[in-house]
């Protein structure tokens, strides 16, 4: 799970009633990754914004970042390894590279925007499920 403040929190639901809950017109506008945290800039797709002030900036640590990239296999594929003394064939989740690592170095463009997308996915439905179970109990 993935900590968000309660500022955050408002500012999101803020954002998700001004798409009317359309979540596909939630897009992001520009990312920013450091060795500590990935950045995005949050807008409307049918309001644009003139500059990234006027964006709903959302940062997390770049290790929820690596999380969701596990989480997702965006950094493996489904494969075949032999096993090392063995000698059978068996299914196995291959890993390209670690998660960052292979956000920066081996992943194409879409593949990146993939991953941003999954954070933001990851997010949005973390606050609508903890808000549902809040109200439910």
């Amino acid at each position: 799970m993935i900590k968000i403040t309660q500022k955050l929190k408002d500012q999101l639901w803020w954002l998700i009633i001004s798409v009317d809950y359309e979540y596909s017109r939630i897009a992001i506008a520009d990312h920013d990754l450091t060795d500590d945290t990935l950045t995005l800039w949050l807008e409307d797709k049918h309001d644009f914004k003139n500059s990234l002030d006027e964006c709903l900036q959302l940062d997390i640590k770049s290790r929820e970042f690596a999380k969701i990239i596990k989480t997702e296999n965006l950094n493996s594929y489904e494969g075949s390894k032999m096993h090392p003394t063995k000698n059978f064939v068996y299914k196995a989740r291959i890993e390209i590279n670690a998660p960052l690592k292979w956000y920066q170095d081996d992943a194409s463009t879409i593949e990146q925007q993939w991953a941003r997308e999954a954070v933001l996915r990851t997010i949005l439905t973390q606050l609508v499920e903890t808000e549902a179970a809040r109200v439910y109990e």
